[in-house]
């Protein structure tokens, strides 16, 4: 078995998550986070859609994590990133922390926006 080390340059992976709290390139950052390859800020959760609306255009997917298990996404919230032209895939928080951790480490655009598990 060939083991690869991943090289996320400059960019902060997400470490790990627990209770209430996200670790992003070796910090805790407490309650629901936005993430992208250059920022860590709190984010206000599915009403708070200033933080994720300026991302248009450049990220190629924002990541929702949805907690500690996948739920749907508001249709207000959905109708209003596909309209700026955003790219959602809602999906566990867990998961998302890995997908988004997997793609970054491949350079590709991308922003995580977490409700913690």
């Amino acid at each position: 078995m060939q083991l690869n080390e991943f090289d996320y340059g400059k960019a902060r992976p997400i470490d790990g998550y627990g209770p209430g709290f996200f670790r992003i390139g070796g910090e805790v950052t407490e309650g629901p986070v936005l993430v992208t390859a250059d920022k860590v800020s709190p984010w206000g959760g599915y009403e708070d859609l200033t933080a994720l609306l300026p991302l248009a255009g450049q990220i190629d997917v924002l990541f929702i994590g949805t907690g500690a298990e996948m739920a749907y996404l508001p249709p207000a919230f959905r109708t209003a990133l596909d309209e700026a032209g955003i790219g959602v895939e809602p999906m566990a928080s867990p998961a998302a922390c890995r997908t988004y951790n997997v793609l970054l480490s491949e350079g590709r655009r991308v922003a995580a926006a977490l409700l913690p598990v």
